[in-house]
């Protein structure tokens, strides 16, 4: 299993984590996703992590990936 972490701009409120929990869960291969509101840090795990496609599961829930 491996982890990738992300920064994350955007999120404000327990809402925004939410969206952002749901959206990158639904990607093949991840089996968990820690969301950090304060610090913007996202870290996802699981097996074979597609990097664009978590990218872009951030970016249909609204928010940017600073990092």
């Amino acid at each position: 299993m491996s982890v990738s972490t992300y920064t994350v701009t955007g999120m404000t409120c327990g809402h925004c984590v939410s969206s952002v929990k749901e959206e990158v869960a639904e990607v093949p291969g991840v089996t968990g996703v820690d969301v950090d509101l304060e610090s913007g840090r996202v870290d996802v795990s699981g097996d074979s992590l597609d990097d664009a496609a978590i990218r872009a599961a951030i970016k249909e829930a609204g928010y940017e990936v600073a990092a």
